[in-house]
C-alpha cells in the first residue's frame, strides 16, 4: 500500500493530522481556565476523516462543516492563526470574532462554513452542488456531518434531491457512535448508517475512519465518481472522539457524566489514528521516525505562533456590534429604496 504513494504525500497526510491534533489539544487548558468562553467541540481522534477526504479535493472544491469542524477547516487549508483567533473571539478571526468555534469559514480555500445547527449545512451543500451542476465545471462538494444528523429529515430530502439531479456531492457521515451523549443503539434500529442512502439509489460505503489511507482511497473513488457525473456518493466513516461531546471531557466537577464505558474508550484510544499511521509508516520502513519527530516540532511551533497571534489581536469593539449582520451591498440597496 505504501509503495503506491510517495513520501511527500504520506508526510503531508501525517502533518495535517498532527496539525489538527496539536491545535485541538492546545486549547484544552484555555477552555478549562475560561480564557476561551465559547463552546468548543474538539476533533481529537477523528483526524483521519478530514485529512483523508480533503486530500482528494482541489482548492476550488467546496466543503461544508458542522459543530465539530476545526479539523475540516485546517484540512481544507484554512489559516490556523485565523481559526485560533476566532476561537478566542478576536477581530482577526476568520469570522471577525463574531462566530467562535462553530462558525468557521474560508471561502478562498473552499471552506464554505460551519454551523452548530444539527444537519444545518447539508442542504446548503446540496444547493452548492446544484449551482455547480447548472454552471458547469468540475467542482465537487463535500458535506461533513455526524451520526446524530441522520435523525434529521433534511438529510433524507437532500439525498433524494441530490440523487434525482445526479449532483456532484459526497455525503460524509463521521459516525463516532454517540449523538451528544446517546449511543447509536438507542437512536437507530439499523446501526449501519451507510444503508440509509440505498433507497435513494445513491452509491454508498463504509470505511474505517481511523485509517487515513482507507479514508483517502474511499473518498478518492467517491470524488472521482462525482467529477465524472456519477454522483452523489454517501460515505460512512467509523471513528471515535477522544474528548467530550463539548469541551475537553464530559466529566464536570468530579461528576462522571460520560456514559461511554471506560473499556470502550480505552479500546478506541489504542486505535488512535495518528499513532496507527505512525506505526504504519515506521513499520514499512519508508520514513524514518526522526522525520516524523521533526514534523511534530514544526507543528508545535506553528501552534504556539497561532496562540500568540490570537492573544495579540484585539477583541471586536462594542460600537461594531451590528457590523457584518447583513451583506453591505444588500443593506445599502435596501436603504436607498426606502
Amino acid at each position: 500500500m505504501v509503495m503506491n504513494y510517495d513520501n511527500t504525500f504520506l508526510l503531508g497526510l501525517y502533518r495535517t493530522m498532527v496539525r489538527i491534533r496539536s491545535c485541538e489539544e492546545s486549547i484544552v487548558d484555555p477552555i478549562l481556565s475560561g480564557a476561551i468562553r465559547g463552546p468548543c467541540h474538539l476533533y481529537s481522534g477523528q483526524e483521519a476523516v478530514a485529512t483523508g477526504v480533503c486530500a482528494t479535493l482541489n482548492e476550488t472544491d467546496f466543503i461544508f462543516g458542522n459543530h465539530r469542524s476545526h479539523g475540516h477547516f485546517l484540512a481544507k487549508g484554512g489559516s490556523m492563526k485565523e481559526m485560533m483567533a476566532e476561537i478566542f473571539a478576536r477581530e482577526t478571526g476568520c469570522s471577525r470574532g463574531r462566530g467562535g468555534s462553530m462558525h468557521l469559514i474560508d471561502t478562498a480555500k473552499g471552506m464554505m462554513g460551519s454551523v452548530p445547527i444539527l444537519a444545518g449545512t447539508i442542504s446548503l451543500a446540496v444547493g452548492a452542488a446544484l449551482a455547480t451542476s447548472i454552471q458547469g465545471g468540475n467542482r465537487v462538494v463535500v458535506t461533513f456531518f455526524g451520526d446524530g444528523a441522520t435523525g434529521e429529515g433534511v438529510l433524507y430530502e437532500s439525498l433524494n434531491f441530490a440523487a434525482l439531479n445526479k449532483l456532484p456531492i459526497v455525503f460524509v457521515c463521521e459516525n463516532n457512535f454517540y449523538a451528544t451523549h446517546m449511543p447509536i443503539c438507542d437512536c437507530r434500529v439499523e446501526s449501519h448508517i451507510y444503508s440509509i442512502a440505498k433507497p435513494f439509489c445513491v452509491e454508498t460505503g463504509q470505511v474505517d475512519g481511523n485509517d487515513v489511507l482507507a479514508v483517502y482511497e474511499a473518498a478518492a473513488r467517491a470524488v472521482d465518481d462525482c467529477r465524472r457525473g456519477n454522483g452523489p456518493v454517501f460515505l460512512e466513516c467509523l471513528t471515535y472522539r477522544q474528548r467530550g461531546h463539548v469541551g475537553p471531557d464530559d466529566n464536570i466537577q468530579g461528576f462522571h457524566t460520560d456514559i461511554r464505558p471506560k473499556e470502550e474508550v480505552t479500546e478506541w484510544l489504542a486505535r488512535d489514528p495518528i499513532k496507527m499511521f505512525e506505526d504504519y509508516l515506521s513499520g514499512a520502513e519508508c520514513i524514518d521516525t526522526s522525520v516524523l519527530a521533526d514534523i511534530r516540532k514544526e507543528v508545535q511551533a506553528e501552534v504556539e505562533a497561532a496562540h500568540r497571534f490570537a492573544m495579540e489581536s484585539p477583541y471586536p469593539e462594542a460600537k461594531d456590534v451590528e457590523r457584518f449582520v447583513f451583506a453591505q451591498k444588500i443593506f445599502v440597496a435596501e436603504t436607498q429604496s426606502i
